[in-house]
């Protein structure tokens, strides 16, 4: 199965219940003020956010549409485009970005949102495409993140630096940034921990972790990704606002897609932040996640 079918799959929840949200409002007799009214209620509730539902609300009323084109079947086309509009902004393709080598990546994230089975499945797409990578193990404060990602690279054939649980965060960056250095390595992928219920020591732990960085290569980390799950919805823009305030945000990877019907969180994030979003999660398994397609998301999201 292609990662387009995987992807109609996994936003099967949340496109069968705009489709039908849409079925309903139009086949009730209604003042076409009142089918838009539901309209935007069903866009709310799919989590595309306020600041969307508002510009659309401001094209229809500027009469972007006509009156003719504003029927059932149109709706979709008139949806699909906007969205497709406002995530073109952030479609990025990773995979293609180049940096000095070794290209520094620090992964930041809650707890829970599937981390470090992204960094696994990360490093398991770039080694695919012939890279050398190593990856350092800076979440010491769980042992259950080291352990895991530590199965991850023993199952794709990739370099793990990791050191006792509780040890310094910035060693283990520092320690894995110099081997990569050394041995030529073409990317450095660092683990983070997610406490942000103490958000003062996470933030010196970053600033920590980048001055140490910095001490090899000013130009480090060259990213800085974010990784979020899709379920949580809105809280998901709560997460990049405080990770923000922790370090500059390059990147993000949404995982969860296959388990929500939340799947519209991904237009509120690109018209909030601009920030883009380099690869989506679709699943367990290593070849679940890739590049971020604009065009094949909005097509699963509205047109399933």
């Amino acid at each position: 199965m292609n990662f387009f079918k995987k992807l109609q799959d996994s936003l099967k929840k949340t496109s069968e219940k705009f489709v039908k949200g849409i079925d309903e409002i139009f086949n009730k007799s209604k003042p076409q003020q009142e089918i838009l009214q539901d309209v935007e209620d069903l866009l709310i509730q799919a989590d595309v956010g306020i600041s969307f539902v508002e510009e659309f609300r401001k094209n229809i009323a500027n009469k972007k549409y006509s009156q003719e084109e504003l029927t059932k079947e149109n709706f979709f086309q008139i949806i699909a485009k906007e969205i497709e509009i406002i995530l073109m902004h952030v479609q990025k393709d990773f995979f293609s970005i180049t940096h000095n080598k070794p290209t520094v990546i620090l992964v930041c994230g809650v707890n829970g949102v599937g981390k470090t089975t992204t960094i696994g499945k990360l490093c398991k797409k770039l080694k695919d495409k012939g890279n050398k990578i190593i990856v350092g193990a800076a979440d010491t404060f769980r042992a259950a993140a080291i352990e895991q990602l530590e199965l991850w690279c023993k199952k794709i054939n990739v370099e793990i630096i990791k050191s006792d649980l509780g040890s310094d965060p910035a060693s283990i960056a520092f320690k894995s940034f110099e081997y990569a250095k050394k041995n030529n390595f073409d990317y450095c992928i660092i683990d983070t921990a997610g406490r942000l219920q103490n958000k003062k020591n996470l933030m010196e732990e970053f600033s920590k972790i980048i001055r140490v960085l910095k001490k090899i290569d000013n130009d480090t980390p060259h990213e800085t990704i974010i990784v979020l799950d899709a379920t949580t919805g809105q809280n998901a823009i709560n997460q990049i606002e405080e990770f923000k305030k922790i370090t500059p945000i390059t990147g993000i990877i949404m995982t969860k897609l296959d388990g929500t019907a939340k799947g519209g969180i991904l237009v509120a994030i690109a018209k909030k932040f601009l920030i883009p979003i380099y690869a989506i999660g679709i699943g367990e398994r290593e070849e679940d996640l890739d590049n971020f397609v604009a065009k094949d998301f909005v097509q699963a999201f509205i047109k399933n």
